[in-house]
């Protein structure tokens, strides 16, 4: 199947970790090939998902001006592009980027204003969604959502708020907060959870965060009580099979849960997660899924049109999305 030319959409997806090596070149003129390998891509196994993420430590250190933020940004819009996403969801966490100086709202304003050059200059629509992390303190996961707040709102391109890194190193009582106030001022919710620790951090992230999707959600598939509560409450899974396998959630791919979670009747869509780190584009995690799975168009189609379901931006975007999506892939489901 011909995955390349047929339009997608993309939910999980950082920004920080999806520099290609033509960009870090921009950044680092004299970069080596061996050196951007060895620096930004994992090893298709890695110790666990704090190994995996090391690789982002060297992306987050060479984007910290704001011509370097305007850079990646349009890097992966040009990498969207190619890969023919028509809509994405693009996270990242303003504070990273304050190393040298820049504010989080400066952060912000280069992103926001760099992606909308992207849109003008590829045609991929994307929104964005402002991430804190597992190991910040409270004020600064307040920080970073009241950025959404600030950013966000009609005609905006801010959609929504997330929290990412390791769940397994870090509890969640920094963040209660930050995702109550997003909560009550009506910011779409996202969060990492059973990817790093199991059933118990879906639960958790449920219950405090209350978020409409996952990011991950894999190891829900370790209690059959939780995939019901996700079946019935409509709850999204971002499932990212490469960067699973990689952060050795699964040992194999064959051994991945994403077909048991599908066939569960869960919502999910399929997402690179890192596009850099795991060396992957939208087609190969495809072509994973019909390769090991057996996967045809039609299960592909229903989880592009899931994700647009789920999609944090204006309802007016998702009919045109879902019109083009299922004009494109409808008669490849419809022959099967």
């Amino acid at each position: 199947m011909d995955y390349a030319s047929l339009p997608k959409a993309e939910l999980h997806l950082h920004l920080d970790c999806s520099l290609s090596y033509d960009v870090v070149t921009k950044i680092k003129p004299a970069i080596t090939p061996e050196e951007y390998r060895e620096k930004f891509i994992a090893p298709p196994k890695c110790v666990d998902l704090a190994d995996y993420l090391t690789r982002a430590f060297h992306a987050v250190e060479l984007i910290q001006t704001e011509e370097q933020l305007r850079l990646v940004t349009l890097d992966l819009f040009d990498q969207l592009k190619a890969d023919n996403v028509i809509y994405a969801e693009i996270r990242f966490g303003p504070i990273l980027h304050t190393q040298k100086g820049l504010t989080p709202e400066q952060v912000a304003q280069a992103v926001v204003e760099a992606a909308g050059e992207g849109v003008t200059r590829t045609g991929v629509q994307a929104g964005l969604i402002f991430s804190t992390l597992r190991n910040y303190t409270e004020e600064q996961s307040m920080q970073t959502v009241e950025l959404v707040r600030q950013f966000g709102g009609p005609g905006s391109r801010v959609f929504g708020f997330d929290i990412a890194a390791d769940e397994a190193g870090f509890p969640i009582d920094n963040h209660i907060k930050a995702f109550q106030y997003a909560k009550k001022h009506g910011i779409s919710r996202t969060a990492h959870a059973g990817e790093a620790r199991g059933a118990d951090s879906v639960w958790e992230t449920l219950r405090h965060f209350e978020p409409t999707r996952i990011g991950h959600g894999v190891r829900s598939a370790e209690d059959p009580e939780l995939l019901v509560y996700l079946h019935d409450h409509r709850i999204h899974l971002e499932v990212c099979p490469t960067s699973n396998v990689q952060t050795n959630v699964f040992d194999h791919i064959e051994n991945h849960s994403a077909d048991l979670l599908y066939k569960s009747g869960i919502s999910l869509g399929i997402n690179t997660d890192n596009r850099t780190i795991s060396n992957v584009t939208l087609e190969d995690e495809y072509r994973v899924m019909e390769t090991v799975f057996g996967w045809s168009p039609e299960q592909l189609l229903k989880c592009n049109l899931e994700a647009i379901d789920h999609a944090f931006c204006p309802p007016e975007w998702k009919r045109g999305f879902r019109e083009k999506i299922t004009g494109a892939w409808g008669h490849l489901a419809s022959s099967e």
